[in-house]
């Protein structure tokens, strides 16, 4: 990982709502991005850093004060297609075109559902799973993070 991606991730870290980022490579080698209040972003880069993929992205804790909902009995017999990374929801590959499913659709595993833009980067997200969707939890062009609710499928 080289030094304009580290300042790209601590970019997006201070732009959304999450306090704190751990990016984990496969051999081992973390970065751990934290912001305070008061201090921009802190990094931790171990010097054994390897140019690899993210593996892993840490989900946020719920702030203080928040409520965890709990889940329906709907919710619970649904399954949730989520997104994989921080980024903007788009459910079509231009303004022009039509989405990639609608309420209504079925899919399977490996139909592309929308995609995600992180970093000027598109990237499609597939379903992952098999049915038919009965929501779009996400409105189109709006910003997403790792675990978000996009689709419910039954």
């Amino acid at each position: 990982m080289d030094i304009k991606h580290i300042k790209e991730l601590i970019a997006i870290l201070e732009d959304s709502k999450l306090n704190k980022l751990t990016l984990k490579d496969k051999d081992g080698s973390e970065i751990h991005l934290e912001k305070s209040p008061q201090a921009p972003a802190a990094v931790h880069v171990p010097q054994q850093m390897v140019h690899q993929p993210v593996m892993e992205l840490a989900q946020p804790a719920a702030p203080a004060g928040k409520q965890v909902q709990a889940t329906t009995p709907q919710e619970s017999a649904a399954k949730f297609i989520t997104s994989p990374m921080v980024g903007t929801f788009y459910s079509s590959s231009s303004p022009d075109d039509p989405p990639f499913v609608k309420v209504g659709d079925e899919v399977d595993e490996g139909t592309i559902v929308c995609i995600v833009e992180a970093m000027k980067v598109m990237n499609e997200v597939k379903a992952g799973k098999s049915g038919k969707v009965v929501e779009v939890c996400v409105d189109n062009a709006h910003p997403v993070e790792f675990g978000t609710k996009l689709f419910r499928i039954e």
